[in-house]
């Protein structure tokens, strides 16, 4: 790219044929005026050249093979863009299912502790956004496509908290959001009567069996794991 700048006298700062995007590409920026008679870019730019036809032919061609270089520069690097582009996972807010509203504080410290567990153990795997509204939203309000759209996202976490006589079962699910199959599923029961720290360590269990799937991102259909007490 440099060596055809070179050739058009054309500066990087102020281009006048060659206009750097960054982390996209190249864009061919000369202006172009369209003729009647429907010539092409290419062809235009030639006729304009007082020069003898095997010289117009060599224009021709010269600039002809500009256009689609600068074009095939652009979308690959558009596409290698895209490709180096770690995926983003929501962290949804668990939803308290239990009937008891004072599980909604363990379900909401559960949620904040796995988003740290997970941004702790993806090493640029993967990026976590946990604090987005759309994400706060209750369970009937909750809109996959939008949380996709609205926050680029490839994959959603959506937890259950819920509760069984003497135990609780808290369920966390791994989504992906293109086809909204579920990646993997993590099911931990616990007594009630002992919650001490279970936020914590739950966080960490879900977090290392989802940072395995998210890394290697199989496409398997899902498994609950169930968790020793």
């Amino acid at each position: 790219m440099s060596q055809l700048r070179s050739s058009l006298q054309d500066n990087p700062a102020e281009p006048t044929y060659i206009q750097t995007v960054p982390k996209k590409g190249y864009r061919f920026i000369a202006p172009v005026q369209q003729l009647p008679t429907q010539i092409s870019q290419a062809e235009n730019i030639a006729s304009t050249l007082p020069w003898q036809p095997f010289l117009r032919v060599a224009v021709l061609t010269s600039v002809t093979a500009l256009l689609v270089l600068v074009a095939v520069l652009g979308v690959r690097s558009r596409f290698t863009y895209s490709a180096n582009q770690s995926p983003i996972v929501a962290i949804s807010r668990f939803d308290n299912e239990t009937g008891n509203p004072g599980f909604s504080v363990f379900a909401d410290t559960l949620t904040d502790n796995l988003v740290e567990q997970l941004t702790s153990q993806s090493n640029n795997r993967y990026r976590i956004i946990g604090n987005a509204q759309i994400l706060r939203l209750p369970r009937e309000r909750r809109d996959l496509h939008a949380i996709a759209s609205s926050l680029n996202a490839s994959h959603v976490v959506l937890g259950q908290i819920q509760s069984s006589g003497t135990q609780i079962r808290v369920l966390a699910h791994l989504i992906r959001l293109s086809d909204q199959t579920h990646i993997w599923v993590v099911r931990v029961d616990h007594p009630v009567n002992d919650m001490l720290h279970l936020d914590s360590e739950v966080a960490r269990q879900i977090a290392i069996e989802f940072s395995a799937r998210l890394s290697a991102n199989p496409a398997k259909p899902s498994y609950i794991r169930p968790a020793s007490n």
